[in-house]
């Protein structure tokens, strides 16, 4: 009887060393997910920047050219001062768009990589970076 009773639990070893292998797969695990999340981030500020460049096309269809640096993106929303034939707003819902990181999208044109430039600074919101913290623009691909 008395060995029925020692066999049919666990020893406190046992017990640590399961916890200590689930702690060990779940910390690879996570960290895979975290770095999968940040990822998915990059890329759906590469996605929106896209949107915004056809936003900043359809604009200067209409108007013959692309928004000034001083006009900025706020020009797809809503008409700069002078310009007579705009018919937004080019930006579906009305308001200007932030990135992934809830920070502004950074507008120039004429750019320095083409007729305009668009960057999200990434997660750290500080120009330049490498790694995680690089930034995501119109010119790269």
């Amino acid at each position: 009887m008395n060995r029925r009773i020692k066999q049919a639990g666990m020893t406190m070893m046992e017990l640590l060393a399961v916890l200590v292998i689930i702690g060990i797969v779940m910390g690879v695990v996570g960290s895979k997910f975290i770095g999968q999340a940040e990822e998915a981030k990059r890329k759906a500020a590469k996605i929106e920047i896209g949107q915004i460049g056809q936003a900043l096309d359809l604009f200067k269809l209409e108007i013959g050219r692309y928004p000034t640096t001083s006009e900025g993106l706020q020009a797809l929303v809503q008409a700069p001062p002078g310009v007579s034939n705009w018919n937004g707003p080019y930006w579906k819902n009305g308001t200007l768009p932030k990135d992934p990181w809830k920070n502004d999208y950074k507008y120039t044109a004429p750019g320095q990589h083409g007729l305009y430039d668009i960057v999200s600074m990434g997660p750290d919101g500080q120009e330049g970076g490498d790694g995680p913290n690089r930034d995501i623009t119109s010119w790269d691909e």
